[in-house]
């Protein structure tokens, strides 16, 4: 009896922290980008600043981790003679999320880059294309079993990318040459491709990291990432002089100096809560999974850019949103559809798995 306590009590957990975790992705999905894009509409030019702000703000994870800590000392017994660790990480791990770290910190140039050629809207629906490059990795790196249904998302996907790449004249933003929106495009394209690669190697990461993968770890693991794709960024705007031109930029920024700098602490804080999110959900469930929760929340980034931004909404844009809502439904319908199957083949008698990694 006992132990069916813990293992409802274990799925509970794991259930509050992966909705936990959707709530962050989303907020950082959403607000990433509408923000990253209103640096450059009121006279922004640093694309390398913008991908530094992406992770910049990773020493907020030290307050979550100390009260991990806190709770771990409170919680081990007296008899255990061993001092409770600050941090858990161990060498091969540790390695492992600085060379995932360096690899975000290109991703957020390559990404950052595009967001500075192109509207919120045509960029959002470019990323929704990573999905495609997600399930090609996951089935690479961690043997990620495929449907119909998923094989069917994931062709829709990046049929409704090509789309875009069919039509991209009419939607060039005023002053900006074909050779730069081209290239925007591309940039864009590839920052998809890249964290599609990411994804699924963070969850490699975790099976192979030779130590027990608890939440507080997951959120070790963020930090250092992001400390290295900052290093990485850094290095970046030494090179291109970005830090002594950040005052001058904050004097003629059109919305004025004070929202300068506001508007820099807030993009930092929105895109912590995005990477959390987004490796919060592969522990909790699946690189898969983070994937097309990334490019689901779709729909929302295009409409709030049309709001706020005043943004074309063409053709074009239509039938990729169309395409790309299809291959969501596509994808979810196959997974319940899986879960379903899987509830009538298990006993009656037999206890329901739970995924033995703790939240």
């Amino acid at each position: 009896m006992e132990t069916q306590t813990q293992t409802q009590s274990n799925a509970a957990m794991k259930r509050a922290l992966l909705l936990l975790n959707i709530l962050l992705l989303s907020i950082g999905n959403c607000g990433g980008p509408l923000v990253m894009r209103l640096y450059f509409l009121h006279g922004g030019k640093r694309v390398w600043l913008s991908s530094w702000l992406l992770t910049a703000a990773w020493p907020i994870i030290i307050i979550p981790i100390t009260i991990a800590y806190l709770h771990r000392r409170h919680g081990s017994t007296a008899q255990s003679s061993s001092p409770t660790k600050f941090f858990l990480m161990k060498p091969p791990l540790f390695i492992a999320s600085a060379v995932v770290g360096i690899l975000t910190g290109l991703d957020d140039y390559l990404y950052a880059y595009g967001v500075a050629r192109l509207p919120v809207s045509t960029s959002a629906l470019i990323i929704a294309s990573q999905l495609a490059f997600t399930a090609g990795f996951a089935f690479l790196l961690v043997k990620q079993k495929f449907t119909s249904f998923s094989v069917n998302a994931v062709f829709l996907l990046t049929i409704g990318a090509a789309v875009l790449a069919l039509h991209t004249n009419n939607d060039r933003p005023n002053g900006e040459s074909n050779k730069e929106y081209v290239l925007g495009f591309l940039m864009t394209l590839a920052a998809a491709a890249l964290y599609g690669f990411i994804l699924p190697l963070v969850e490699l990461t975790y099976k192979k990291g030779k130590q027990e993968i608890s939440y507080a770890l997951v959120m070790e693991y963020q930090m250092v990432m992001c400390l290295f794709a900052t290093l990485f960024c850094t290095v970046g705007m030494l090179v291109n002089n970005d830090f002594k031109a950040i005052r001058r930029e904050a004097r003629e920024f059109e919305l004025g100096e004070g929202r300068y700098y506001v508007l820099a602490v807030g993009s930092a804080l929105i895109w912590q809560c995005f990477f959390l999110g987004a490796v919060g959900v592969i522990f909790c469930a699946s690189s898969l999974l983070s994937g097309i929760l990334i490019s689901v929340l779709l729909p929302v980034t295009e409409v709030l850019a049309v709001i706020f931004y005043d943004e074309k909404f063409q053709a074009e844009k239509g039938v990729s949103l169309v395409l790309s809502l299809w291959g969501f439904i596509s994808y979810f319908y196959g997974e319940i559809k899986q879960n379903n199957k899987k509830m009538k083949q298990t006993p009656v008698t037999e206890m329901p798995q739970v995924d033995s990694n703790p939240c």
